[in-house]
């Protein structure tokens, strides 16, 4: 089937309107961003809360792009350019899934969709690498996971036998506009847990919201899910329509891992039932897990255990997901700022009091988007920081202090709490020593990006 698509396709698909430009120019390389723009690429014009990025199709063409794909906007005057084209259209984010969803159909190759409340990023990873072992594989770069990140992921398609695809979600709905645009061969759920519960009101909404995936699985796809999760153990006993694949530590599973040792910077297990020993190469429970999916979409895609063996033990994670940085004075930092629940703040707790260290010292600051749980969820954090013995505990923000409260009333003696990045980032810088271990998480927007950046710099 040809590949390509043309400005006539893209017209067609979206119900735009070419300005001017040639209809048989073939649109092969997309961009979003005009300073990121490449010789011959085409730019999308998205609209954020402040701008419409349509407004800036001259600077894409000066920046070498050879077409423009924008949104209608009122008193915009499109000036015609030489062996350029302009396309209108009513809403560029629906336009970009109508494209991706052309261009998918042009390919029939094995399409891995992972979703889950906690681990879809380093899931996404270690499945890519094993993937790698047999095919000319795409991923989602980062955390491009949303309404337009996951498009512009297809889009990147070009030689490609096989592709992993990160697909997020915050209210109900949004997972199946983004499955019906990718139609996955193989959906991985890792687990339903507490994230966006301030938006669905429930762990059985968040379950509801996640099995939207399987809306746009492919006749004959299958679906791998985490057995150890309550409520996929629980959705897999009663369904009866899809293929399931299951994985786990401790419910019977297909793939299981048994005889876990847990080292500081690694783990090792045995698979039951194939009993050979997988070696992975980071450290804590839920890169077991992670691993377990990736051996799960492996042996579904018929690649010899020897290589789902070999890229396990060679994945690397994306940045600012667990990114362990040895600083100049000694000690290591966790970045693991990107974004929080009460999930990944467990386990990220977790593989820091397993990382190597003289003292553990957790910085955590607000997780959002949790409503009426958030003051719950707060407190269960600092139940967790208490049973994994941190050393010390730095707090940002008003949600946080349930952390820091409850992890002193449960024994933890050094806690400190702080307003700002600034103030807590201070406070880091007197009391870091030579071997100590500090973990950085927080949402995304509490921008603990700061604190990592000023101690690398320190």
């Amino acid at each position: 089937m040809e590949k390509k698509i043309t400005v006539e396709d893209i017209v067609e698909v979206t119900r735009g309107t070419l300005i001017y430009g040639n209809k048989d120019e073939i649109c092969e390389n997309f961009s979003k961003n005009t300073k990121e723009i490449h010789n011959g690429d085409v730019y999308i014009g998205f609209k954020g809360e402040r701008y419409d990025g349509g407004k800036f199709y001259e600077e894409a063409f000066l920046q070498g792009a050879k077409g423009c794909i924008i949104n209608k906007i009122a008193g915009l005057d499109i000036k015609h350019i030489d062996g350029k084209f302009v396309i209108q259209v009513e809403d560029t984010i629906e336009a970009i899934g109508e494209i991706a969803k052309l261009k998918r159909s042009k390919y029939d190759i094995p399409v891995i969709a992972v979703t889950g409340s906690v681990g879809k990023t380093s899931t996404k990873d270690i499945i890519y690498s094993v993937v790698s072992q047999k095919y000319h594989t795409l991923k989602t770069q980062g955390n491009m996971n949303n309404h337009i990140g996951m498009p512009m992921t297809i889009l990147g398609l070009k030689d490609h036998e096989a592709l992993v695809i990160e697909m997020g979600m915050n209210h109900l709905g949004e997972l199946s506009k983004l499955t019906n645009i990718a139609k996955p061969t193989i959906a991985v759920i890792t687990n339903v847990g507490t994230a966006h519960i301030g938006n669905l009101g429930s762990r059985e909404n968040i379950l509801k919201a996640k099995l939207e995936i399987l809306e746009g699985l492919q006749d004959h796809g299958f679906v791998v899910i985490n057995n150890d999760n309550d409520l996929l153990y629980k959705w897999q006993k009663e369904n009866e329509k899809f293929n399931v694949i299951t994985y786990g530590i401790n419910n019977e599973s297909m793939n299981m891992a048994k005889n876990i040792t847990y080292n500081d910077n690694s783990s090792r297990y045995e698979l039951y039932p194939d009993k050979y020993k997988i070696d992975v190469p980071v450290g804590g429970e839920a890169f077991v897990y992670n691993s377990l999916a990736a051996i799960s979409v492996g042996k579904l895609l018929d690649i010899p255990i020897d290589n789902i063996t070999r890229g396990i033990k060679n994945f690397e994670l994306s940045k600012m997901r667990l990114d362990i940085q040895k600083t100049e004075q000694g000690y290591t930092i966790i970045n693991d700022c990107y974004n929080a629940n009460y999930d990944s703040m467990k386990s990220a707790i977790e593989y820091l009091k397993a990382t190597e260290g003289k003292r553990k010292i957790a910085v955590l600051g607000d997780m959002l988007e949790l409503g009426e749980f958030s003051k719950e969820l707060h407190e269960k954090v600092g139940k967790v920081v208490a049973e994994n013995d941190i050393d010390i505990l730095i707090t940002v923000g008003s949600e946080a202090k349930n952390i820091a409260n409850v992890a002193q009333k449960n024994g933890i003696e050094k806690v400190y709490t702080f307003e700002n990045n600034k103030d807590a980032t201070d406070k880091l810088k007197k009391i870091l020593a030579v071997d100590d271990v500090a973990l950085i998480k927080a949402s995304n927007s509490m921008n603990f990006r700061e604190i990592v950046c000023s101690l690398l710099q320190h």
